[in-house]
């Protein structure tokens, strides 16, 4: 398939690396034989069948050799610098090697292990096949201070072929009854099974897409979850395995019970300090307050408030 500019502009925005890669690849029209040439002309020598490896996923440039046949590959391809090294989650100085891998949305945010459990019986693999574009969340909060409505639209993108779901994750506040929680599949989707822990108050939802999606496209769907089970709620976090895309959140409150301070914050995972803190202005006749991330990072990020 013939990509466009527009399509590796995105794809160098939200990655993964190898998505990127392959799209650079087609764009510019060059087969690997030619990008090897290119490179050894440049000093650095790398195999095709490494290259190979690199746009396939099969495996991820973490020597220092191979970052600097990354960075020669940006001249190659005329690609802005360090586009495609930021999509490895790391500068010349800093290899992959060094850095932690990319972990799941189950295991930044369940040290239980529950939804890692859930995951496995709906056999998911690691990362869903898919890599967030944008996503746009909101939350309602209810009188009683209780977590009672969360709706996402979200737009993603495949990166294998034949990807026809997404698995979506709802952890209630303590007390929350899974059982009691509504799925609700709003737009371009369908709901399929749904699994529950009661113990850690943990739901997990099929979303079922209308379609099987090839590597590289895109798709838009909406979704919601009805509780209201939960003691009083003081905060929303979201966890991303992966950097790149665009994340809004919106918490909206009950004129009944209004916070008397709000802060956005960022985690590396649950049990780490929190980090980034930044007061936030609630609006909309001070019952709204919101955040937009626009190059999400791996690891948690999320709104948290007082209510005294």
């Amino acid at each position: 398939m013939q990509h466009t500019e527009a399509e590796l502009a995105q794809v160098l925005h939200t990655g993964p690396f190898h998505l990127a890669l392959r799209t650079a690849l087609s764009v510019r029209g060059l087969p690997l034989q030619r990008v090897q040439h290119h490179l050894a002309h440049r000093g650095v020598k790398v195999g095709v069948t490494s290259l190979s490896y690199w746009q396939q996923g099969a495996r991820r440039p973490q020597r220092p050799e191979s970052l600097r046949a990354v960075k020669a590959l940006e001249e190659v391809l005329e690609l802005p610098g360090n586009s495609l090294l930021g999509l490895l989650g790391s500068g010349e100085s800093r290899p992959e090697a060094d850095r932690p891998p990319a972990r799941s949305y189950r295991s930044l945010v369940d040290a239980s292990g529950a939804v890692e459990r859930l995951l496995t019986a709906m056999e998911s693999p690691a990362d869903g096949g898919l890599h967030t574009v944008g996503h746009q969340e909101r939350v309602r909060i209810g009188p009683g201070r209780r977590m009672q409505h969360r709706s996402s639209q979200h737009v993603v993108r495949a990166h294998r072929d034949g990807i026809d779901r997404y698995l979506a994750v709802y952890r209630g506040d303590p007390g929350c009854d899974p059982g009691l929680v509504a799925v609700s599949a709003r737009e371009n989707c369908r709901t399929g099974r749904v699994r529950w822990d009661a113990a850690a108050g943990v739901l997990v939802a099929e979303l079922l897409f209308d379609t099987r999606l090839r590597a590289g496209e895109t798709y838009l769907f909406g979704y919601g979850f009805e509780d209201g089970t939960g003691g009083p709620c003081g905060e929303y976090v979201r966890g991303f395995s992966f950097g790149g895309g665009q994340y809004v959140l919106q918490v909206r409150f009950d004129e009944e019970a209004l916070p008397v301070r709000c802060r956005r914050f960022a985690q590396v995972s649950a049990g780490a300090p929190r980090g980034a803190r930044t007061d936030l202005t609630l609006t909309g006749r001070h019952r709204t307050v919101h955040l937009v991330e626009q190059g999400v990072r791996p690891g948690l990020v999320g709104i948290d408030w007082d209510w005294e």
